[in-house]
């Protein structure tokens, strides 16, 4: 595994796959869903926001290159992750004959964790305002997936902002 702060930076060296210790034959079958608890929503995790902004924040003071270049560089990072899920989820399936089975389902849910993380500190690099935005449209996507009395609460949205645009 990588690094906590690693998938958001804007280089990486890629893990050696070949030098991953194959799971037990068991962990090729995904985690049952039913013991899996409900996540909590993004919105209401101060932590989480806090943590964006560190990492933004670090990521800023410590990049390489700036402007366009460096805004389009942090958004790549992004594919680079999803990549590393594709990676995982063939290697927890056994997909390579060559290689059989290399990764754990638990290795796959770090690197969604991966993009997640990435995904929003990219968002905050496009705006100051990431929580906001995000939680506008997590409201909209769930209204329109699951109606309008599923929509997620905007009560972690301050009322100064919450009607406004992102600047």
């Amino acid at each position: 595994m990588t690094d906590p702060a690693a998938p958001i930076a804007d280089t990486a060296t890629p893990p050696d796959a070949d030098t991953a210790s194959p799971p037990d034959a068991d962990t090729a079958t995904p985690p049952d869903a039913d013991t899996a608890s409900p996540p909590e929503t993004a919105s209401s995790s101060p932590g989480l926001w806090a943590s964006v902004d560190d990492l933004w924040t670090w990521l800023d003071a410590n990049r390489r290159y700036g402007d366009r270049e460096g805004l389009l560089l942090r958004m790549l990072k992004l594919s680079e992750e999803v990549g590393e899920v594709a990676q995982a989820v063939i290697g927890a399936t056994g997909q390579n004959p060559r290689k059989g089975v290399t990764h754990t389902w638990e290795e796959v849910q770090g690197e969604l964790c991966d993009v997640v993380i990435t995904a929003l500190v990219a968002l905050r690099t496009l705006t100051p305002d990431a929580r906001e935005v995000f939680t506008r449209h997590l409201a909209r996507v769930t209204a329109r997936s699951l109606g309008p009395s599923a929509a997620v609460p905007q009560a972690d949205v301050p009322a100064s902002r919450a009607g406004g645009q992102a600047r």
